[in-house]
């Protein structure tokens, strides 16, 4: 089994593939529209100074998401990609 992490726990300068959405409603429709569907290579950025959002790479496009927005996104990230476990 694969281990997927919340997108906004993927580290600065590294990416990782949409592998499932949680989120619901519009939060969900809005995530669909800018391309986050199942496959999509995102590749996380910069954070903002206050540390939220965080400015992510998708197809091409530069997206700011909130961490409560990213949360609802599942990854596969590439390599060691994600944050340590005992940073969450």
């Amino acid at each position: 089994m694969e281990k997927l992490i919340p997108l906004h726990h993927l580290s600065l300068g590294s990416s990782g593939e949409v592998r499932q959405l949680t989120a619901a409603g519009h939060t969900r429709r809005r995530m669909m529209d800018l391309g986050l569907i199942c496959g999509t290579r995102v590749a996380a950025l910069q954070k903002s100074p206050s540390g939220d959002p965080v400015a992510y790479e998708i197809r091409g496009a530069v997206i700011a998401l909130r961490s409560q927005e990213a949360a609802g996104i599942m990854v596969k990230a590439d390599g060691n990609g994600g944050i340590p476990h005992s940073e969450y």
